[in-house]
């Protein structure tokens, strides 16, 4: 094995050992979440998952970006056979090990993948000018500052870096090939290998220079991208590209109820059965050996959310479609739904990191509700389901609004004053309005 060979593999490893210690440790943050149960209706879950996560399928409710993302989504399945084959070279020393095998075939792979590369550069550029140049809404927020918009865009320039790279490679590599040489194993015959793209400008661009030129363009192209796509992949974990793969587990674990359809609290669903149970005996004391728990209505906290909760927020893209379509935020209220989503993924990395360094059990003072999204934010909400129906990973904020205000409301009182009066009401009458249901029809016996 050579000294090349030995480089790519402690770059390989390393990369790839990061990159799984960053996973173990976001699973571990989702499984601080409580328990919800996402197992029943594995077809439809599957299907839902196929088309909203392989399919696109709500992508394109907005056509332009979605042909756009197509082209670096497809882009990107693709070029996983060029990785594969770079990596089987790094390995082996070999150059192009699929080439002779494959004859027509990979000829064929390899021209699609510069096709698609090229376009995936035009959707690059695209996608560049739209969040830095373009003064599109969504993207200029105040929750876009800082680091959510340098994230954004140091993915772009990776991606650039990558398509760059592989047409560097190609490219010298046609040239070489053109000249009888190889930075592999010598001549490799004279000819073309018929690239739908390098075979054009190969020549043009490369053809005047020296071999050895040639060989080290080849070699910063292939060592170029390598490298990219390892950074790339180590970078993902701490990036609102994680999508890439929290999309297909995302879907799959869907809420497949309907929209308007609330969870309802298990301890308050047991002491409203327990109140028409007529054996039901609210004095008894409970059975020897067993110890109440104390639960939490709604929630305070990322921990009192659900693992499913946790995995939106660590799923989130922040294209911002959902506050986009949020009417509170249109008319210039506080809430983004969008923010919600950043903010629960930052407290909860937080409060893993707190809890890393000081012991499972500690806590460090703070709270999701009041220290990141605040009491304005969360009344805000309509609770319509626009940000539900928008994302285009099935993300849904409106739960972890719902609990957040169930904890206001049931834990710490807290209600606006304009829903004081109807939630008495509704204590008292059975109806928001100020009179018993039973007379909200007699009107119609008027004569």
């Amino acid at each position: 094995m050579g000294i090349s060979s030995i480089i790519f593999l402690v770059l390989f490893l390393g990369g790839f050992t990061f990159f799984a210690l960053q996973i173990k440790r976001i699973a571990g943050n989702i499984k601080m979440g409580k328990p919800v149960n996402r197992s029943d209706k594995f077809s439809e879950r599957l299907k839902t998952m196929t088309l909203v996560a392989l399919g696109q399928k709500k992508m394109f409710q907005r056509p332009i970006p979605a042909l756009l993302h197509l082209f670096i989504y497809v882009a990107f399945l693709f070029t996983q056979v060029e990785l594969i084959e770079i990596i089987v070279d790094g390995v082996t020393g070999s150059h192009r090990a699929f080439w002779q095998p494959l004859g027509g075939f990979y000829t064929l792979v390899i021209s699609i993948i510069e096709v698609l590369s090229f376009l995936a550069l035009i959707a690059t550029f695209s996608f560049l000018a739209r969040r830095n140049l373009l003064k599109i809404p969504r993207f200029h927020m105040s929750e876009m500052t800082g680091w959510p918009k340098l994230d954004g865009n140091i993915i772009l320039y990776l991606e650039f870096c990558l398509v760059m790279f592989i047409f560097l490679m190609n490219g010298a590599d046609e040239a070489l090939y053109q000249a009888g040489h190889s930075h592999a194993a010598g001549a490799v015959g004279e000819g073309s290998y018929g690239f739908a793209l390098s075979s054009l400008f190969g020549g043009a661009l490369f053809g005047g220079m020296e071999t050895s030129t040639l060989e080290l363009l080849e070699r910063i192209g292939w060592w170029g991208h390598i490298i990219t796509v390892l950074a790339f992949m180590c970078y993902l974990p701490f990036s609102k590209h994680f999508h890439i793969f929290l999309a297909f587990p995302n879907t799959f674990f869907s809420n497949l109820n309907a929209k308007g359809q609330f969870t309802n609290l298990a301890s308050v669903k047991k002491e409203v059965e327990s109140m028409f149970d007529p054996n039901f005996d609210p004095y008894a004391a409970p059975p020897e050996g067993e110890v109440a728990e104390v639960g939490r209505f709604g929630a305070k906290d990322v921990e009192d959310l659900t693992w499913k909760q946790l995995m939106d927020s660590y799923t989130c893209t922040e294209c911002g479609r959902c506050t986009s379509a949020c009417p509170a935020n249109q008319t210039g209220k506080k809430l983004s739904p969008r923010k919600i989503m950043m903010d629960t993924r930052d407290r909860l990395e937080e409060l893993s990191a707190y809890k890393k360094k000081n012991g499972k059990d500690a806590h460090d003072g703070k709270s999701l509700v009041y220290d990141f999204v605040l009491e304005e934010e969360v009344w805000a909400c309509t609770s319509c389901n626009a940000c539900v129906q928008e994302c285009p990973v099935n993300i849904d904020p409106l739960s972890i609004l719902v609990d957040l205000r169930r904890y206001l409301v049931m834990e710490e009182s807290k209600v606006p004053s304009e829903l004081a009066g109807m939630l008495t009401n509704i204590e008292n009458n059975g109806a928001p309005w100020q009179y018993a249901t039973s007379d909200r029809l007699n009107w119609a016996k008027e004569d």
